[in-house]
């Protein structure tokens, strides 16, 4: 796919994903969904991208849905979408696609992110913000209900009070509410931000297995919504059986042995346990 309202650039095995519509303040688009889906699915192919960086272009990171549409934005009937069966919610399918992702995937939000620029931060692992940043959970204000699996993931991430004061007022608001409430995870002046992002992701790919990343992420995710301990117990287990007699498992304790960097030689793309996945994917109805 060639990509219009995105930029996508690999290095030091850091993608950074950029929205890239600055002069509409990096507004969402069908076609800025279909782009980062395509993004997210190719960079969980490339074994060369260790973690990944969301960020937006010019002076926003996403101002929300893009609304040139007027008073039919969010209508899937005036659009035509139940006929061709496309009436899902397009930040839903962003946020499920990050959520399924292999990769660490951390937030630079750069400027304002409201509406769906707020809740497709939520499915990313770790949120860093510029100090003069703005957050938003406008849709009541705008008479719709709050989209992106941000239910399920907004009262996870900030407790069930801050989510809901957040989204009854549907206010905008600073960058430090943000970081009061736990939105995000620190702030940094705009020249910094992108750099401590690099930073954060570099730890996370330098000296660490892959394959361990990939199922830490998905472990971790997975197990917000279980029922009972014992279903982490179950996980775990079958993640210790399988990596602890790895290549990879092999190569971390002997070179923490003989004190020298570790090289894994098992890669996502072909050496996923055989366990994995281990949830049933649910069908949209």
């Amino acid at each position: 796919m060639n990509y219009e309202q995105i930029k996508y650039e690999v290095s030091e095995s850091i993608l950074t994903i950029t929205l890239n519509r600055p002069e509409k303040l990096n507004a969402f688009t069908h076609q800025m969904m279909h782009e980062m889906i395509d993004a997210l699915d190719k960079a969980d192919d490339d074994d060369n991208v260790r973690a990944i960086i969301v960020t937006g272009a010019g002076r926003a990171f996403c101002a929300g849905a893009d609304l040139s549409s007027g008073g039919n934005t969010f209508d899937s009937d005036a659009r035509g979408d139940r006929a061709s069966g496309l009436q899902r919610d397009g930040g839903g399918r962003l946020t499920l696609r990050i959520f399924e992702c292999k990769k660490p995937v951390i937030a630079a939000v750069n400027g304002a992110a409201v509406g769906i620029g707020a809740t497709m931060l939520l499915a990313m692992d770790i949120r860093l913000a510029a100090d003069n940043a703005k957050f938003g959970f406008v849709f009541s204000r705008r008479g719709i209900v709050p989209e992106a699996c941000s239910s399920y993931f907004l009262p996870r991430i900030v407790g069930i009070s801050q989510a809901l004061e957040w989204t009854y007022s549907g206010k905008v608001f600073a960058a430090s509410e943000a970081l009061q409430g736990g939105l995000v995870r620190s702030l940094h002046s705009s020249e910094s931000l992108n750099g401590e992002a690099r930073e954060l992701a570099k730890q996370f790919s330098n000296e660490t297995s892959p394959v361990s990343i990939a199922l830490i992420r998905q472990m971790m995710w997975k197990m917000l919504g279980a029922n009972d301990p014992m279903d982490a117990h179950k996980v775990d287990s079958r993640g210790i059986y399988h990596m602890g007699r790895s290549p990879d498992c092999k190569e971390g304790v002997e070179s923490f042995l003989e004190k020298r960097p570790a090289k894994f030689p098992m890669q996502v793309s072909k050496d996923m346990p055989k366990y994995y996945p281990w949830w049933q994917k649910q069908d949209f109805e």
